[in-house]
């Protein structure tokens, strides 16, 4: 083999009540790779398409290329690789574009190199590239987008991760307002301290939602969808946010949310014809304020990664 094409999904972090502990992995949008190999030792950047000139070239500071190149120091290798990134996700939409990326580079080298590490494995060398694009090397969306399905970050030190089983029925409405946040600025307004009571109904709500996804009880999930600390706060920053989330809510949805920083939401719901409903009422609310949207349906992606050809 020497060249291969590698999608990676979107994913969907915090999940409400889980602020850096809890995200999930989409069917789509998602980033797409394609690593060629070649006679010269080092990695290079050839082209990459979708970013509107946005992305560096430089392969230390490409999200994908610093995973691709932890991953290659890591198992000793000096190979020769080209890098063709087609990005396929709004930036700065909170829909983990740059985990997508990172997660796509190293699993795609794996392959590549015949397997030479666990899926697992490659978990730490993703989170090089996120902590490049974001700061810090936040898992709530790389560990997602590479394992697939829902997962818990239990612990950062340790690294320890859990993969939550879902119910087959569960759906997720995301929705991009054409508006930009910063991660950094997104971050930067929380709170630093939290009253005892907000981070007590916080806990509570965060395994509920754990305990909801593993019984497939939706009222559970439903009752369990609910921030005090960080949505609060970081919902201002999108015009119409207690608008469009109530429709989703009038609508059916079992619960509504920021996807990671925003400005992407989401809502998730107990079938395919419901989450449709779902996402054009929120796409109403929107227009109605003057803001353009675009909406995704999709099942909750179980599998991460996987190789197109």
């Amino acid at each position: 083999m020497d060249s291969i094409r590698v999608f990676a999904p979107a994913t969907v972090a915090n999940v409400t009540c889980g602020f850096d502990i809890l995200g999930f992995a989409v069917e789509n949008p998602g980033d797409e790779i394609v690593v060629k190999t070649c006679t010269k030792p080092g990695v290079i950047i050839k082209e990459i398409k979708g970013d509107a000139g946005r992305l560096s070239h430089a392969v230390h500071e490409n999200t994908a290329t610093i995973s691709i190149l932890n991953y290659l120091d890591h198992v000793g290798s000096d190979a020769g690789l080209e890098i063709y990134l087609y990005k396929k996700m709004p930036f700065g939409s909170g829909l983990g574009s740059s985990a997508a990326s990172s997660v796509a580079g190293v699993f795609a080298v794996n392959e590549l190199m015949g397997q030479k590490l666990r899926t697992e494995e490659l978990l730490k060398f993703a989170l090089e590239g996120e902590r490049v694009a974001s700061g810090s090397a936040h898992a709530d969306n790389v560990a997602p987008s590479l394992l697939g399905g829902f997962v818990l970050i239990r612990s950062y030190d340790p690294l320890d991760i859990i993969k939550i089983k879902t119910p087959e029925k569960l759906h997720a409405v995301i929705i991009h307002p054409e508006i930009e946040i910063n991660t950094k600025d997104a971050r930067n307004i929380l709170k630093k301290n939290v009253p005892i009571k907000s981070a007590i109904r916080q806990w509570g709500n965060v395994g509920g939602l754990i305990a909801g996804l593993t019984m497939n009880d939706f009222g559970l999930i439903s009752r369990s969808m609910e921030d005090v600390i960080i949505e609060p706060v970081r919902s201002m920053l999108i015009p119409g946010f207690d608008q469009v989330k109530s429709s989703a809510l009038e609508a059916g949805a079992l619960g509504c949310g920021i996807s990671g920083s925003g400005p992407s939401m989401f809502a998730l719901s107990t079938a395919v014809d419901l989450a449709t409903e779902i996402g054009h009422a929120m796409q109403d609310q929107f227009a109605q304020i003057g803001i353009k949207s675009e909406i995704f349906i999709s099942e909750i992606n179980q599998q991460g990664p996987i190789i197109l050809d």
